[in-house]
């Protein structure tokens, strides 16, 4: 560390978006990618400082800001969690959306805004809705976003053959019925939701290599999320998401609402326009409907839009004393 590391803490969902605003040392010019891939090599000690203790903990998220490199916009990021970058995450574009507003990085002179943001997996825009001058409610059109496979099965030991299907809504995810693990939200502690989870992770990455249209980069398992079994058409459809190094999302996870909602449309579940409702473990509900189809290389895909809320928590200024042993963090689950 050259300086410290500030940040302004945000949650969507419940979900933490820490936005890094100061201390990272200038990135290279390039692609987003490039930029990711640049961090991930040289960098990596600033992300375990501020996603682990003692700043931060085992399912801490950050959002670094870095140079826009697409014509158009407005900000670009890069995320971080416990086990590296993510190449989408939509609970911390809905926190930037209104986080671009306040900072006054977009006009704010109308009943919306609009924010484009440019995310590894491609630019996303959000909308904001201004109430009073302040923003409040925020919603993104989801990169396209398609179902990669379905009806598939995996013999996991302790639970048997479990069905599941892999969608894609701008990071790829397994998709399976929480009581095919014998589980029930409401009734088993979320740790067994995450042993059921990660399990499914780790088989379906040695059974089924993914691939993606775009770039290899791309091309990786995030996590798996499990649930209910609803299709949120009338109450909200619940779900727990499980990804990078067994990481809970409090939030209905924003790529993760996408990506079931690619699965439920291949599958004839749900057509333009119709709305559909998902609840996280903390109660929390994220809105979505299919905006529109769209082609993704020979892929059939859709763009989703998906709203929720964020809130600022607070503010801090980190920073690492050159005889500390564990300042340069460390996890304990």
């Amino acid at each position: 560390m050259t300086e410290p590391l500030r940040v302004v803490d945000m949650h969507t969902g419940g979900e933490p978006v820490r936005i890094v605003t100061a201390g990272y040392p200038p990135l290279p010019a390039g692609t987003i990618l490039h930029k990711r891939a640049y961090v991930r090599d040289n960098l990596d000690h600033l992300r375990r400082i501020l996603m682990f203790e003692p700043r931060g903990h085992i399912d801490m998220y950050g959002a670094l800001l870095v140079e826009p490199d697409l014509p158009g916009a407005d900000l670009a990021v890069l995320f971080m969690h416990n086990e590296g970058y993510s190449t989408m995450c939509g609970h911390a574009v809905i926190a930037l959306g209104r986080y671009a507003v306040d900072q006054g990085l977009v006009p704010a002179d109308g009943p919306v805004a609009t924010v484009n943001i440019e995310c590894p997996c491609g630019m996303v825009e959000a909308t904001v809705e201004i109430v009073d001058g302040r923003a409040g409610a925020v919603s993104f059109r989801s990169v396209p976003s398609f179902a990669f496979a379905a009806g598939r099965s995996v013999d996991l030991p302790g639970f048997g053959p479990v069905g599941f299907d892999i969608a894609y809504g701008g990071a790829f995810y397994a998709l399976a019925e929480a009581d095919r693990f014998g589980l029930a939200f409401g009734r088993d502690p979320v740790r067994a939701f995450v042993d059921a989870a990660s399990a499914l992770t780790a088989a379906v990455k040695r059974a089924h290599p993914l691939a993606h249209p775009d770039h290899d980069d791309l091309a990786f398992l995030y996590g798996s999320i499990l649930t209910d079994g609803g299709d949120g058409a009338g109450a909200a459809t619940k779900n727990i998401c499980v990804f990078a190094d067994a990481q809970v999302d409090r939030s209905p996870t924003g790529s993760g609402v996408t990506a079931r909602m690619a699965a439920m449309h291949a599958a004839g579940a749900v057509g333009l326009g119709e709305p559909r409702s998902f609840e996280s473990i903390t109660g929390a509900v994220f809105t979505a409907c299919v905006e529109r189809q769209v082609d993704i290389g020979a892929r059939r895909g859709v763009e989703v839009r998906v709203s929720g809320r964020a809130y600022y928590c607070g503010r801090a200024e980190f920073s690492v004393e050159p005889d500390d042993p564990l300042g340069g963090g460390f996890l304990v689950r």
